[in-house]
């Protein structure tokens, strides 16, 4: 969902010859912001009127009339007019590539019906040439009761098209028959450990895979050409852009990255990235931090990636009691804890940072309970493990990612999205469910992102349902699970100065401080004054990224 675009007729741009009469800075400006509302995220500064920009860093914070005096004929000066100004936002968990392909792939995400979800997979089928996979989609079965989708549905549609959508958890996927087949998948295929072939009641494939049995299929696919992953890297960096994102911390591969080190060496990445690759390559990335660190302030390695368990909304988010609504189902764990604790043992010996995905309770204790370990085994060091979703936790663990150093990476958009069913699956234990509250009141750093291509990657949207955690359904007017809501400002860090500690980044960007990059974004209104159930609807008027304008709103 984008952003809402509301009518506000201003010109930010104006190219201005000011002359200070009695005082010339010995550092050129190139860029300068005036008449702003700026939120600098700085302790030692907060709040600012003015800033000013050279080649790329900030270079001076104060009023309107200080900046003025830095300003020469070659200055671009843009004129804020009161409007909101803070840091550049971070997107701290996302899937950069597979969302710039979800862009244009067969949309799903808000199908309705099982008749709708059909209809929209044969229109797109049209459009495609024969052998081309139909991929991504986003589904969510919630949206008409429940029923999960079969290939039942759409063979008679997508005859000459194998099909691979997934649910917008990206943690499950239908495959047609023509995929199956391509994939030698039949009845007889056994499930393989942390995943679940589905099947009806007659034994036969319903066309659903679960998790690590999605790792069947996945080899049969037909892989992109770089061109189109040139294609859909520009399609996602503008429309991050357009969402005042300026830093993103992307999960995925290593085939990733060589992408982004291709587009990094043409100096045409208009976002910083900071990449992690899979943890059970490890050695691989010791090797080359050690041989070619080629991280810089535009790309970065930035970690290892690994997973506990898989998702609510699949039935194989790994709980310590059973689902409520199933009782039988305690979800899945795809790494078990020996693997998990060797492989992050030695990873950390190496000096790089652990980064793991945990969503029921059960998985998050299990990887305290690991991070807990291999801290007590190796050299005490500024280590910064990260537990990506972190949405459920018993009370008894809230407080141990504090004691541990661990940063809880969470996406407040999945909130407001969950709220609508969660409960029936796990009862009272909602209780503690994305706990951004609490987790701030133990001092455990707290980052936001969005799951990009699972959920919309705007932090104004995200903001809006870490402050109000009203639910999409409008259902929760109040707030779902009120005592866990947080202020506008603690979750403007969260999207600003605190992902910059978790990417190792805080002392070059995250704040409008003299000498960090200028990355900065201005908004139509105040975030911090306005009615928090209009945060959504503000509108992004710029996007500055190395004190060069990325994005203008029309």
């Amino acid at each position: 969902m984008k952003t809402t675009i509301i009518s506000f007729p201003v010109v930010l741009v104006t190219f201005l010859s000011i002359f200070s009469c009695n005082h010339q800075e010995k550092i050129p400006v190139t860029l300068a912001i005036i008449n702003a509302n700026i939120w600098t995220a700085d302790e030692n500064q907060p709040v600012a009127e003015a800033v000013a920009i050279t080649d790329g860093k900030i270079t001076y914070v104060g009023t309107t009339k200080q900046i003025k005096k830095t300003i020469t004929k070659e200055t671009k000066v843009i004129d804020a007019a009161g409007m909101f100004v803070c840091p550049g936002f971070t997107d701290s968990h996302l899937h950069l590539l597979d969302g710039g392909f979800h862009l244009s792939s067969v949309q799903l995400r808000d199908a309705k019906t099982p008749e709708e979800f059909k209809k929209r997979i044969a229109e797109f089928a049209q459009t495609c040439e024969p052998g081309d996979w139909i991929l991504d989609g986003d589904w969510d079965h919630s949206l008409w009761g429940g029923e999960l989708p079969s290939r039942n549905w759409i063979d008679e549609v997508t005859t000459a098209n194998p099909l691979w959508v997934s649910r917008l958890d990206g943690h499950m996927a239908l495959a047609n028959s023509l995929a199956l087949t391509i994939a030698t998948i039949d009845k007889n295929t056994v499930s393989p450990d942390g995943g679940t072939i589905v099947k009806d009641e007659s034994g036969e494939l319903s066309g659903i895979f679960k998790d690590n049995a999605m790792e069947l299929v996945y080899p049969f696919l037909k892989e992109p050409s770089d061109s189109l992953k040139f294609r859909a890297l520009d399609a996602a960096m503008q429309y991050l852009l357009e969402q005042g994102v300026t830093s993103v911390h992307h999960m995925g591969s290593w085939d990733d990255l060589r992408i982004y080190k291709l587009y990094h060496d043409q100096k045409k990445l208009r976002i910083r990235i900071s990449a992690a690759v899979p943890l059970s390559t490890w050695r691989k990335l010791a090797e080359t931090v050690d041989n070619n660190n080629f991280s810089d302030n535009s790309l970065r390695i930035g970690g290892l990636k690994s997973f506990v368990d898989g998702s609510l909304g699949s039935h194989t988010a790994l709980f310590h009691e059973p689902y409520t609504d199933k009782p039988s189902d305690f979800g899945l764990q795809v790494t078990s804890d020996a693997e998990l604790f060797e492989m992050i043992l030695e990873a950390d010996r190496a000096g790089l940072q652990a980064i793991t995905h945990a969503i029921g309770d059960k998985a998050n204790s299990i990887i305290l309970d690991v991070y807990e370990q291999v801290k007590a085994q190796n050299v005490d060091r500024d280590r910064r493990f990260r537990v990506e979703h972190t949405q459920h936790l018993r009370k008894s663990d809230i407080q141990r990612f504090r004691e541990l150093g661990v940063i809880a990476s969470m996406q407040p958009y999945h909130a407001i999205d969950d709220g609508r069913w969660a409960e029936p699956l796990i009862g009272d234990r909602i209780q503690t469910t994305h706990a951004y509250r609490s987790l701030l009141d133990t001092g455990t750093n707290l980052v936001f992102g969005s799951d990009w291509y699972v959920a919309p990657p705007s932090p104004l949207w995200g903001i809006y349902a870490a402050v109000t955690r009203q639910t999409l359904d409008d259902k929760n007017p109040d707030g779902w699970v009120p005592e866990q809501k947080i202020s506008v400002e603690e979750a403007l860090k969260c999207y600003t100065i605190s992902p910059a500690y978790a990417s190792f980044e805080e002392s070059i960007k995250g704040s409008i401080t003299p000498g960090k990059l200028a990355d900065l974004v201005i908004i139509d209104q105040d975030l911090t004054k306005i009615n928090p159930e209009t945060i959504k609807d503000a509108r992004i008027m710029m996007t500055i990224v190395n004190g060069k304008i990325e994005y203008q709103s029309e």
